[in-house]
């Protein structure tokens, strides 16, 4: 047999046509104006069998450069980190990997407990009360804290470090166009959100201050500077956005008064899979907890007392008078918080520490061998797990190169800022070798010059 799904017969089709009463495809489709339909067969392949097409889309996968055929100091949001192998084991159960919204608790109490994890994980990695059950992403669960923080406060000026991730910042400009709030964007000083800049845009109408903990550049921001401004608007709300995988080292921001902390939990078994779906996570205060966006899992009691989980708290606009509404966001990404979930489990408190700490310290370790070679590392504050350099040259041409070498380069800054050019953001994560660092320092070294 040729196809796995039979295809249309003749006498399906003429079935489904008595069915509805007419005799033929033309017929079917007479209102549509005879001017603006299509009048040549589509510019289509020729059908082929499954073993033939399976074989054509390998040969057509199999040219994609990936993580599994070079080796990856890209970073940017998305990360090249070990994942537990029992993470797709669980996933592909199919009462997980076919799942979607646990509406019906009594015969949904795998995914509800799964869920409820995910929540209690998250809240002791950020020091917050409250987490959902997750978000599309990290720059949509950003966005929606702003939004909340607008809500929340009524003020409608929302000031934004540019050192946050420039495609988050782009997602906060367009919720800013629907719910008509000001975002007010402060420049970077050596890496860092410009502290006196920020200090001079503070005032009464502010809403919230948004930062990223570790920002897009790799730094540490200084949350509790940041802090002791907002002390003086006490009515405005500090929103940061967080690496989670850094919370297993760094203080978290709950620690320092953070209202909202958002975030995006590919680090956690999501592979990088080419830029998507990812996991975001939302993380507030038990006095914002009925705003949070989203759903969250709650735990209970049942009739006959024993321990249940169910969907609670539920603001969006399907469950509520749509004037009340917080969001409108309708779903979430259960399966990866599903995975995220299983990977923090797998990995331990003990081992989500030794993994951040790992990706810091190999950090240093490029950073040092960098500075050996010649190579100028821009910001020169406390770092993550990314770096910038100056290579002086086209980073495009330098990433080209790198891939004959076996490499995916770093993230050329010149796509976000074109003041920027020769600035290439480098990542190293856990898994990173010392060889390997080693080598991509010496052909980044030579491609210098």
């Amino acid at each position: 047999m040729e196809f796995r799904y039979l295809p249309m017969t003749d006498s399906d089709k003429s079935a489904m046509l008595k069915k509805i009463g007419i005799n033929s495809t033309e017929e079917l489709f007479s209102d549509i104006p005879e001017k603006v339909r299509l009048k040549q067969p589509l510019n289509l392949k020729a059908p082929i069998d499954e073993h033939e097409l399976t074989k054509e889309l390998t040969n057509l996968a199999q040219k994609n450069i990936s993580v599994k055929s070079h080796t990856s100091f890209l970073g940017a949001g998305v990360y090249d980190h070990y994942i537990p192998s029992i993470v797709d084991h669980i996933i592909s159960r199919s009462e997980f990997y076919t799942a979607y919204t646990p509406y019906q608790p009594e015969i949904s109490q795998g995914e509800l407990q799964a869920i409820f994890e995910f929540q209690t994980m998250i809240c002791e990695l950020t020091s917050m009360d409250v987490a959902n059950s997750s978000m599309y992403d990290g720059g949509t669960a950003l966005a929606e804290a702003t939004n909340l923080s607008v809500a929340q406060t009524k003020k409608q000026k929302v000031i934004v470090s540019k050192t946050i991730h420039p495609e988050s910042l782009e997602v906060i400009k367009s919720y800013a166009k629907g719910q008509d709030f000001e975002i007010v964007e402060i420049e970077e000083q050596d890496g860092v959100t410009d502290i006196e800049a920020l200090a001079n845009e503070l005032d009464e109408n502010t809403a919230s201050v948004v930062v990223q903990y570790p920002n897009f550049f790799g730094q540490i921001e200084p949350l509790q500077e940041i802090k002791q401004l907002l002390e003086q608007q006490p009515k405005s709300m500090f929103i940061v956005s967080s690496n989670p995988l850094a919370l297993g080292y760094l203080t978290p921001p709950g620690e320092f008064g953070a209202d909202i902390v958002v975030g995006d939990t590919q680090v956690f078994g999501i592979p990088s899979q080419f830029g998507g779906p990812h996991c975001g996570y939302f993380a507030t205060t038990k006095k914002l907890m009925r705003k949070v966006p989203g759903r969250l899992v709650g735990q209970t009691l049942d009739e006959e007392g024993r321990r249940g989980f169910v969907l609670t708290l539920q603001a969006r606009e399907q469950h509520i008078r749509r004037d009340k509404a917080t969001s409108n966001i309708c779903s979430n990404q259960a399966l990866n918080a599903l995975a995220s979930s299983v990977a923090m489990t797998a990995l331990g408190k003990q081992g989500m520490k030794k993994m951040a700490w790992l990706s810091m310290q190999k950090a240093y370790y490029l950073k040092s061998k960098f500075e050996e070679v010649g190579i100028p590392v821009v910001f020169q504050g406390p770092l993550f797990n990314e770096l910038v350099i100056d290579m002086n040259q086209s980073i495009r041409e330098v990433n080209e190169k790198l891939l004959t070498k076996g490499f995916i380069g770093g993230f050329d800054l010149e796509q976000m800022n074109t003041g920027m050019y020769g600035k290439m953001l480098v990542a190293v994560t856990e898994i990173r070798t010392k060889h390997e660092i080693d080598t991509f320092v010496k052909e980044v070294g030579e491609i210098h010059g």
